[in-house]
């Protein structure tokens, strides 16, 4: 099956799905702190949603099934953390944080990496060029542009400040699915690829090491970590193309995160 062009109906229904998963961030912002676990805050996840009459779209997806509703990855984990009582967040760390949520027939994804108190200079840099790579990327963006120009900007950024882009897991498309075509690679050379087109929606996700891009996987087979155990950052949104640019879905309206990094 090809690239799925979505209807100006569809468009608003994953609007609803992306506004409800923008207020769990918004929710979920307020209680990262030192000495919350990482279950704790899986199961605020799983509450603000289903308060909302929606669905976590991760709970139960793949094989094996992932067995909580957010991927909560802790410094050296890039993604698929599981959360858990045992990790328990303390000052310094980075978190990231995915999650999925499915409305009325359509999913909405996003990821965060959060700091936790006081973080290094290091790790502060590595949050930092994580958003900007994917707000470059997201500059290039337009009904006819192609999928590399996105691909290449979010890997020029991320390289120019000396640190590695994860190559083995990459955004997506979404829609009525979680993962739909096409795949988002966040390296490649402009001019390349699918040439984007107006009511596609995308999940564009860069996960960027602090050290080597090399990565395992841990035993509980979804957990996915840098293999020189350095720190890995993560940050996405679900966005739909225009005939002029792009529309974020899964962000409140008010974001001044997203206006600052927009205007840098």
């Amino acid at each position: 099956m090809g690239i799925k062009i979505k209807t100006d109906q569809e468009i608003s229904l994953m609007k609803q799905s992306g506004s409800i998963l923008a207020y769990v961030f918004n929710e979920v912002a307020k209680i990262i702190k030192e000495g919350i676990s990482t279950k704790e805050i899986d199961k605020f996840v799983y509450n603000t949603i289903r308060s909302k009459n929606a669905k976590p779209s991760f709970k139960g997806y793949g094989n094996p099934p992932f067995p909580a509703s957010s991927c909560i990855s802790v410094n050296h984990e890039i993604i698929h953390g599981i959360p858990s009582w045992s990790t328990v967040l303390k000052d310094g760390d980075i978190v990231g944080i995915d999650i999925g949520v499915y409305y009325n027939g359509y999913h909405s994804d996003r990821a965060v990496t959060f700091k936790v108190g006081e973080v290094s200079r290091e790790a502060n840099k590595l949050v930092d060029t994580t958003m900007r790579a994917f707000f470059n990327g997201l500059k290039t963006i337009k009904d006819g542009s192609y999928l590399g120009d996105i691909s290449h900007a979010i890997q020029t950024t991320v390289e120019k400040e000396g640190f590695s882009i994860v190559r083995e897991f990459q955004g997506h498309g979404i829609g009525s699915a979680l993962h739909e075509k096409p795949a988002i690679p966040n390296y490649g050379k402009p001019n390349t690829g699918v040439i984007l087109k107006k009511n596609m929606t995308l999940a564009i996700e860069p996960m960027v090491n602090l050290g080597s891009n090399k990565i395992y996987i841990e035993s509980d087979d979804w957990t996915v970590s840098t293999k020189d155990h350095s720190l890995s950052a993560h940050y996405e949104h679900t966005i739909a193309v225009t005939e002029t640019g792009f529309e974020i879905l899964t962000a409140l309206p008010d974001d001044e995160t997203i206006k600052e990094y927009l205007n840098s």
